[in-house]
């Protein structure tokens, strides 16, 4: 990690990033759930003008989703419990995945299941497809087999699922476990899923959240609670992959690379999260009122980069965690 001590040209700054054995052309993703498959977006830039397009959530089988309202706007945020819809692995194969190889998007998976045969199953059947460059594991949906608690949520059935996932899945394909903040120690869960075989973490999903209709008197979402997203949560998530990083540097947790994600929506935001130890980036919410987001901000963290005298996006990753200078007394 170097900076120099006066600003560089934008121009020159080289936002080049690393996922695994590949070079990717800058650090930014569409975070899950947020651009859907790709379509939504990419008649607003070209998907190949991001380092990487994360899908939706994709399971096993085709899936509904929960019931309407399942949208609500919070200060500074956004709540939803959609409930991962979606057509399926097989339908994703056929008609989703030659779509966006076509347009040469670097695409990272979502994938998620009810049960740990179905976060295996998934995965073992997007080995070797074209385009796909790696898996995030939503290991935030319920367990069923475990009275419908999290996989997230505790050490031990996260270590489960990464295990399960990487005895199957195709040996180039990097997975990303994403984890939640709605747990006690984020630092034992991560140290867990990279002991399983995790190449990498995502962090944050969302935070789970209420919020009161008051014409109705009643929850705002049919399912009650719900997963809070946008700048409301982006302190959690700088928190997080901060305390996540530090505990790779003491040596607690074996370094593995981070997703930042959780209120981007400026290149000041994605530049915090890279300064707290995130080597790719993520925006998700953002998308809904400003589709052009992920490219505008590949611009603004460019720009941020020079005026701090970064000439490489990976000069700055984790670099709030160089130890303060001191000056000698006289």
């Amino acid at each position: 990690m170097s900076r120099g001590t006066e600003p560089v040209d934008p121009g020159d700054v080289d936002l080049t990033a690393r996922f695994g054995p590949l070079t990717l052309p800058n650090p930014l993703t569409a975070a899950s759930g947020c651009a859907g498959y790709g379509r939504e977006v990419a008649r607003f830039f070209p998907l190949d003008a991001l380092g990487s397009v994360t899908t939706k959530t994709i399971m096993a089988a085709p899936r509904s989703g929960l019931a309407t309202p399942r949208m609500a706007e919070t200060p500074s945020g956004m709540l939803n419990s959609i409930g991962l819809p979606g057509a399926g692995v097989d339908a994703f194969v056929r008609h989703e995945l030659p779509w966006l190889a076509e347009r040469g998007a670097r695409v990272l998976v979502s994938i998620a299941g009810q049960r740990l045969e179905e976060f295996a199953e998934v995965a073992e059947k997007l080995g070797g497809r074209p385009g796909v460059i790696g898996l995030e594991l939503n290991i935030s949906c319920p367990n069923t087999a475990d009275r419908g608690l999290l996989f997230a949520a505790n050490p031990a059935t996260s270590y489960d699922v990464v295990r399960a996932v990487r005895e199957v899945a195709a040996a180039e394909l990097p997975v990303y476990a994403k984890l939640s903040p709605d747990v006690a120690s984020i630092t034992e869960v991560a140290a867990a899923c990279v002991q399983a075989g995790a190449d990498g973490l995502s962090m944050i999903n969302t935070v789970l959240g209420m919020t009161i209709d008051l014409d109705t008197l009643r929850p705002a979402l049919a399912a009650g609670a719900g997963g809070l997203s946008g700048p409301a949560v982006r302190p959690i998530a700088v928190r997080c992959v901060h305390q996540v990083h530090a505990a790779m540097l003491a040596g607690r947790i074996p370094p593995v690379p981070i997703i930042g994600m959780g209120g981007i929506r400026t290149g000041r935001d994605a530049l915090e999260f890279a300064l707290a130890g995130a080597s790719h980036l993520a925006v998700g919410t953002a998308l809904f009122n400003d589709p052009t987001a992920p490219v505008r901000i590949l611009d603004e963290l460019r720009r941020e980069l020079a005026r701090r005298g970064f000439a490489k996006f990976t000069d700055a990753v984790g670099y709030a965690h160089r130890p303060v200078p001191t000056e000698r007394l006289p």
